[in-house]
């Protein structure tokens, strides 16, 4: 599928992957996993199987349909470095978002390990925003897999954030996305851990992106902190890929 997003920090999902398992405490009451299997009931042929890994090549060249610049949450129904993806395809994926030079690719991993492992195969494009899931201090290890690829905007998701996590190595580290867990079995999330992740982010100069309290009601819990909503963005900006979009867009 490939949609506008209700995710405040994107504008679209492009799913060339559908479908993944379960690694960590964070994936516990997954979104997509929910998702996937109101699709497969209302008889969508991208999730005729559910939530298991499944690759969608018809899905690839969505992107480049999209005249428009915008940014795209890449796999928002599964994660693109899992081990049973062939690199084939993830090389094709690269290339698609390469070729779409004038759009922002937004992608997440919880497989920091295998994404290092396949980083030298990769011919980064500027246009990719790289990321890590980090849910609690027990993976912040996924962060120095990151750190060590050649992506050239890097971002965490501490989201669902489900502890304290003190002493944050935010070096080389573009963006943080910090949320609280929602739905029917939300977890809950306590002031002070995203208080000091925020201080932690302004101490290394890094742009902070508070996307929820969560809970049950999201939307009754809001996205405040302290009287104010964060939504800054990486401070990188490529003037290749920027000059790129405004010849796009002016027609020369």
């Amino acid at each position: 599928m490939g949609a506008k997003s209700s995710i405040e920090w994107t504008e679209s999902t492009w799913n060339p992957v559908t479908g993944c398992t379960k690694v960590s405490p964070g994936c516990k009451h997954c979104y997509a996993e929910r998702i996937a299997e109101r699709l497969q009931a209302m008889g969508q042929r991208n999730y005729r199987d559910g939530f298991k890994l499944t690759l969608q090549p018809h899905m690839l060249n969505l992107p480049l349909q999209w005249r428009k610049p915008q940014r795209i949450f890449v796999n928002s129904m599964s994660d693109l470095f899992q081990k049973e993806v062939p690199p084939y395809y993830i090389l094709r994926v690269f290339d698609i978002m390469r070729s779409a030079y004038w759009h922002q690719f937004q992608i997440l991993s919880k497989r920091s390990d295998n994404l290092r492992e396949l980083d030298h195969l990769i011919d980064w494009p500027a246009n990719v925003w790289m990321g890590v899931s980090v849910e609690n201090k027990d993976y912040t290890w996924r962060i120095d897999d990151l750190r060590h690829t050649r992506a050239r905007t890097k971002s965490l998701s501490i989201e669902p954030l489900l502890g304290p996590i003190d002493n944050l190595d935010l070096g080389g580290i573009d963006w943080v996305i910090v949320g609280g867990e929602s739905g029917p079995k939300a977890r809950p999330i306590q002031r002070n851990w995203v208080v000091d992740i925020h201080r932690q982010c302004r101490q290394a100069g890094v742009a902070f992106f508070f996307k929820q309290w969560g809970g049950v009601n999201k939307k009754q819990s809001g996205r405040e902190l302290d009287g104010r909503t964060y939504d800054e963005m990486p401070k990188k900006v490529n003037d290749e890929v920027v000059q790129q979009s405004l010849s796009l867009l002016s027609g020369v």
